[in-house]
This record gives structure tokens, sequence and C-alpha cells, in this order.
């Protein structure tokens, strides 16, 4: 069954992503970048391979992935190095050598801005072109998007997370709810049906919405807003983006409506870990939980006493034409600039990221969405039916992401520390706040040119 163990490691490195943007800042434009494309990938070579992954299903997944190149490719020998964090990545991208690695895969997409601009990995569009390979029809869109900055594809995806609703089917029955809420006014009102309060507590909470949540950070809510985040001129506009402001209040509403920060923090505290068998939406604790692909497989194998449901998570009223749509990130790939054997590199990024049997596999065995168009149509997939919900998200062509900056995730961190200070009550002027907070994030950003 689909689980993600690898998002524990993708959520510590997104707490590394200001460290890691600083250390990105460090790495001078190498000069590089066609250092090594004039090798001949006919030739006997061996290339370096860095990736995230460490649980042992998933290391072995990438074995058989890798297994599957060689074999396509009989002249080049991969050595694979896993369980590699972002910033041991950049230390060897800026270092270079015999040791180096020649391709790399990061959970973190915060970062391809930095990769993309420092100059650490190569521009992908050439390789593409030459290969005869269009990005924008072989990737769904936000994968598209997430993998390049200011006009350089320096990453590819290499599957995916797609971002939607879990739903307690037995509470929805006992509530009179029949179907799954697909605008934000009736997720409002099920969350509140769903809400059984005990004392000063409650025996069952139709939705946990503070951004402490499990997964509900301020990016995944405002997935469903589509914001814009920055203008053309790379300036930020959350302060004049209506869709940022709506998703504020509407947040906050429900916060309120469900008994308050406060009351709503001190439930939380008593609660079960996001990765334990304890999580409050398979306790039953909470009716509706936002959240990824990957929480369907933890969930089954709680063995809750109830039926989970799956569906998109609900849009704003305004935006109903558009359900369907979710929050989208997931893996990337590319090929160090410092490579001698960047020709030979493409062959195997090329492989992993657009052969539709390797992704297919690869996808089976991760437990992850595909990242191409063509694997998410695949009748090679397996999975259980609610995880098609997540193969559609993943294909919408209204699903969003965080765009690319060049400091990381630097104005990400910079947002929901606004979200927390607003559902808080520590900021009452919204206005004021999202201004600040968007002057904030445009010093940031010119600090880090």
């Amino acid at each position: 069954m689909p689980t993600r163990i690898p998002v524990v490691v993708r959520k510590a490195a997104f707490a590394l992503t200001a460290s890691t943007a600083l250390l990105l800042s460090t790495t001078a434009c190498t000069g590089q970048s066609a250092a090594g494309s004039d090798d001949d990938a006919s030739k006997e070579t061996t290339l370096t391979f860095w990736h995230a992954w460490s649980a042992p299903n998933e290391v072995a997944a990438v074995k058989s992935l890798i297994a599957g190149f060689e074999k396509a490719h009989p002249n080049i020998h991969v050595n694979v190095v896993g369980n590699m964090t972002d910033d041991k990545i950049n230390q060897a991208l800026r270092a270079g050598g015999t040791k180096a690695p020649d391709v790399i895969s990061s959970f973190t997409t915060s970062n391809v801005g930095k990769f993309c601009s420092s100059g650490a990995l190569v521009d992908l569009d050439p390789f593409f072109e030459k290969a005869d390979i269009d990005p924008s029809t072989t990737f769904p869109k936000a994968m598209n998007e997430y993998t390049q900055f200011d006009g350089n594809r320096c990453a590819v995806p290499l599957l995916g997370d797609a971002y939607g609703l879990y739903y307690n089917k037995t509470a929805f029955e006992k509530a009179g709810i029949t179907t799954p809420p697909k605008t934000w006014s009736e997720f409002e009102a099920d969350a509140k049906k769903l809400t059984i309060p005990q004392g000063n507590t409650f025996k069952q909470l139709g939705f946990m919405p503070n951004y402490h949540g499990w997964e509900t950070t301020t990016e995944h809510y405002l997935g469903q807003f589509s914001p814009t985040y920055f203008d053309t001129a790379g300036k930020s506009t959350i302060a004049t983006d209506p869709a940022v402001a709506s998703a504020f209040t509407l947040q906050k509403k429900l916060v309120d409506d469900l008994g308050g920060f406060k009351k709503l923090e001190t439930f939380r505290s008593t609660l079960g870990d996001e990765w334990g068998a304890k999580h409050p939406f398979q306790t039953g604790q909470v009716a509706m939980q936002l959240d990824g692909e990957w929480r369907l497989g933890m969930a089954l194998e709680a063995k809750p006493d109830f039926e989970i449901g799956v569906a998109p998570l609900p849009v704003p009223d305004d935006q109903a034409a558009q359900y369907g749509k979710g929050y989208i990130t997931g893996t990337i790939a590319g090929i160090a600039a410092t490579s001698k054997k960047q020709n030979a590199a493409w062959e195997l990024v090329k492989y992993m990221t657009t052969d539709t049997d390797a992704v297919v596999a690869f996808s089976n065995a991760i437990h992850n969405v595909p990242s191409t168009l063509a694997a998410l149509k695949s009748p090679d997939l397996k999975y259980d039916a609610r995880f098609k919900t997540f193969l559609d998200i993943a294909a919408n062509p209204n699903s969003t992401t965080a765009p690319a900056s060049i400091n990381g995730g630097v104005y990400l961190s910079t947002v929901q520390q606004l979200g927390y200070d607003y559902e808080s009550g520590k900021v009452t002027d919204l206005k004021a706040g999202l201004k600040k907070a968007a002057a904030q994030i445009d010093t940031d950003i010119a600090q880090a040119k």
C-alpha cells in the first residue's frame, strides 16, 4: 500500500531550508555547465548517483531502478550513494572531484531556485531539445514548473507528492453527510457537523485547521486558492493577491468556529504524532485530514475501525469549477555542473524520469505519484482504488505548487510565521501583516542575490 517514509526526511529537509539556502548562496556559478558535455555516452564509464532515500524498501527500489538502467545501457555503470541530505549534496557540488556525484536527487523542491541560480546543476533544456523531448507535454504542469527557475531548467521531477482530503466515512454517515465537501463553505459546514464537544475538549474534531497541525501548512492551504506569490519582476505579491488574504481569512474563521486557537492547540497537544500509529485521523479523533498520498498506506496499516474515504481538498467557493486540483511537490533530479560525464549522466536522468516503464515501476515500489503524464495513465500502475484521487490531482492542470525562489523556501517560512501569528491573535491586522511579510520576503531575496 502507498506509504511515504521519505516525507519524514523531506520535512526535516524543509526545516534546514534556510541553512541550505545560505550554503548554496556561497556557491559561485561554477562556469562549468558544459564541462562534461563532450563526453561520449557510448563509451565505458561509471557515474556516481546520490539520493536521499533511506528506508530498506526504498533503497531496494532505487537499486532496481538503476539495475534497469544498466541493463539498457550496459556500458554505463552507476555507483549509488543513499541517505544524502541537501547540505551534503551542496557541499559535494561545490567541491567537485572524483568522488562527487554526477547525478543527484533531492526531496526539497524549494531549493530548486538556488540549485539553478548558483550554477550547481546544469540547465537540462539543451539535453531535452537534443533528445526531442518536450517537458511541457511530458510532465504534469505543476511538476514542470517547480523544476525550473528564471528560465533555467536545472532539475527534472522524479516521482511526486499530491495533497488531498482524507475523511472518516463512518463519521460522515453518523453526521448525515453523504459526499465529501467540494467547496470551502461545504467544508466549513461539514467540519462543524463532525465536531463532537466533550467538556472543555473534543470527543471528535471535524478538522484540525491550525497551522501547527499535521500537513496543514500555509502553502498546502494556499495551493487550493492558486496564489501568485511573485510578480513578473520577482516581487512578493502576498500583500496584493486577494487569494492570499482569502486563504488566511477563511482558515482563521474555521479556527474560531471550531473552538478557537487555544482550545484547538490544547486538544492537539494531547494527540498522537504525524508518523505513528496514533495519528489522530487514524484513531478517529479527527474526522477529516489534509494529507499526501502516503497517508493512505499508513492509515490502512493502522487498521482503523472505520472506512477511509479520499477526495480532493475543497476549493474556495468562487473557484468551484476547479474542484479536483491540489498542491503538488516531489523529488527532483539533476546533473552536477562539476561532472565531466554529463552526456552519460543525462542518459541516466532521462531514463529515471522519462522512461514510462521505469517511472511506473519506481512508483509502484516507492508508492509515490508518477511524475510523467504517460506514467499517470499507465495500466501497469498498481494501487488501491482510492489512490487514483492523487493521480488525478497530479494530472490536473489547475493543481499548484510553490514557485522556486533564489533563496529556496525562506519566503515560505515567512508566510508560515505570519500564519502562526495571525491564527493565534498575535497579529490582528491581516492587511498590515501581509504587507510586512511581503517586505521581508523582498528584502531576503534582494540580500540573496
